[in-house]
């Protein structure tokens, strides 16, 4: 292999080209910081970055398919095995079962069911896969009503010409926490009002007396302790979603 001289005036040449690319380097990557970080805000986020996000939520919506089963069950674990409890937002206050109602509003209609109406709907029950944003995964087993069950006996979700409400909003008794989601992804077979967890009834901290169980979905769209469900032509304020995270959060 011949080697070449390189000359002194070749050298500086080099030098002067990496220099300036560097520069470029540096005064992009400063100028996209400052355009973020004192830019226009959009909903409590960066322009900038809010237009990535809906970019996301788009490509996640059509790769990852809204509305299909989240995947094959699992072998459920030991019943009594407490699931791990992950975010207490919207669960500060005590649950009172005698005075407890869901609230649920469909167009014109307003319904408000105890403890035992919910219940006594169609059982249904699964072991799957749940995955938080924050990186774990456990297997777990939960019981309740399908939501397209739900949707069908009470007689909501639908326009009067019977076309269904495009979003979901729910959200605690508290109105602290609150969750958006797209209504295909919560007909999916898989997408649950449950009351049990691991073979026991639902603990405090894990939603006491329901909770949203859709494995479709990140556990942040999961809400726990249902205290209002509304179907909307619009999609609703998502808790996490204005904090700057993905919109639909599907797996």
């Amino acid at each position: 292999m011949k080697r070449r001289l390189v000359s002194q005036s070749e050298l500086q040449a080099r030098l002067k080209k990496s220099l300036l690319a560097g520069a470029v380097f540096v005064a992009f990557a400063l100028g996209t910081f400052f355009a973020i970080r004192f830019g226009p805000q959009s909903q409590q986020l960066p322009t900038a970055l809010r237009k990535v996000q809906k970019l996301n939520e788009r490509v996640g919506e059509r790769i990852l398919g809204a509305g299909e089963r989240a995947g094959p069950c699992k072998a459920p674990p030991e019943k009594g095995t407490p699931p791990r409890v992950n975010g207490l937002i919207g669960l500060d206050d005590d649950v009172d079962p005698e005075t407890y109602r869901m609230i649920v509003e469909s167009g014109s209609k307003r319904l408000e069911l105890k403890i035992d109406d919910i219940q006594k709907l169609p059982r249904t029950e699964a072991a799957t896969d749940f995955k938080c944003v924050e990186g774990w995964t456990e297997v777990f087993q939960y019981a309740g009503v399908r939501f397209t069950d739900f949707m069908k006996i009470e007689g909501v979700g639908l326009h009067d010409d019977g076309t269904p409400y495009p979003y979901v909003g729910m959200e605690t008794p508290d109105k602290k926490y609150f969750v958006s989601l797209d209504t295909k992804s919560m007909m999916s077979p898989d997408t649950v009002i449950a009351w049990e967890m691991n073979g026991d009834e639902l603990a405090f901290e894990n939603g006491y007396p329901f909770r949203l169980i859709i494995p479709s979905k990140y556990g942040i769209k999961n809400l726990k302790r249902i205290g209002r469900i509304f179907f909307s032509d619009t999609r609703p304020p998502d808790y996490w979603n204005k904090r700057g995270y993905d919109w639909f959060s599907g797996l």
